[in-house]
């Protein structure tokens, strides 16, 4: 590391060096993913060994993202390493557009090409006579084979709608938030990123509650054949994106209490808020998509 601080030398970037945690997080990774694949299969350690990929991986990120702050709000980054968040963070956010992007894709390619296909449209007549006699593709669908018995679908109109209604409005109140950064308005940033806050964990327990009624009263689980896999799928990963966001909006409400932005500097408020409105997004294709349509 340089002697003097990139803010008081423009020319001067700043780098970190001998970090440990890109390694650790990676274990830790790993790890997760390998208990999680193994509860799947029913192995009796998956589920533990999952639990403790989790906490470790929770660890390390808040160590990780701690010494970020502190490098912060020690001045040891200027305009330079800022291009560079901003850049990544882009990055970040176009990856995520292309994890979500496959899972619509496996949903399309469910409805409009597979079971049209095996209910004997276009080239499919000979599958569906020889194989799926007497199937007629209809969506939604547990597919031919009938995978997890009957099921009902979830009305559009009523957790989703409010569901819907709620994230918009903490879109709308992280934009009023962030311009009270900009003002230097500190009690209307406080009160209005808390309610995003509110309004995030209210999301949560609506999509908790729906699932459980889904699972209880309408036999719609993930073994319900592609439409229980596509709409777990779809609103899991949602879920956990929410939960994702949700965490970082309370980091940076407690960094805009202890008053490290200020209206020329607040990158990281920025970057959470570009990530709430992309959880936005996806909520709103998801809703057309998987509920109404």
């Amino acid at each position: 590391m340089a002697h003097a601080k990139p803010e008081q030398d423009p020319d001067l970037y700043f780098v970190p060096h001998d970090s440990k945690w890109p390694v650790f997080a990676s274990v830790a990774l790993f790890v997760t993913m390998l208990g999680l694949a193994s509860w799947f299969n029913e192995a009796s350690w998956g589920r533990p060994m999952f639990f403790v990929g989790i906490a470790v991986l929770a660890l390390i990120l808040f160590k990780w993202f701690a010494d970020v702050v502190l490098e912060s709000v020690s001045g040891y980054y200027n305009k330079q390493v800022d291009l560079s968040f901003r850049m990544g963070m882009v990055w970040f956010i176009f990856s995520e557009i292309m994890f979500f992007a496959a899972f619509f894709g496996a949903l399309f390619y469910a409805r409009t090409l597979s079971l049209p296909w095996l209910g004997g449209e276009g080239s499919g007549a000979m599958t569906n006579a020889v194989l799926w006699d007497g199937y007629s593709a209809a969506w939604p669908s547990a597919g031919p084979g009938d995978v997890g018995g009957a099921f009902q679908t979830i009305p559009a109109w009523g957790l989703p709608l409010l569901n819907t209604l709620i994230l918009l409005a903490s879109g709308i109140t992280i934009t009023i938030a962030h311009h009270a950064l900009r003002a230097a308005h500190r009690t209307q940033l406080l009160v209005f990123l808390g309610a995003t806050i509110l309004l995030a964990c209210v999301f949560l327990f609506f999509q908790a509650e729906e699932y459980v009624h889904a699972y209880r009263d309408l036999n719609l689980t993930m073994g319900s054949g592609i439409y229980g896999s596509t709409f777990f799928m779809l609103t899991g990963f949602h879920g956990a994106h929410v939960t994702l966001g949700t965490i970082m909006l309370i980091v940076i409400w407690l960094r805009c209490y202890r008053g490290h932005f200020t209206k020329e500097n607040h990158f990281a408020f920025e970057a959470v808020a570009w990530y709430w409105h992309f959880v936005d997004v996806v909520w709103l294709i998801l809703f057309l998509f998987v509920y109404v349509v």
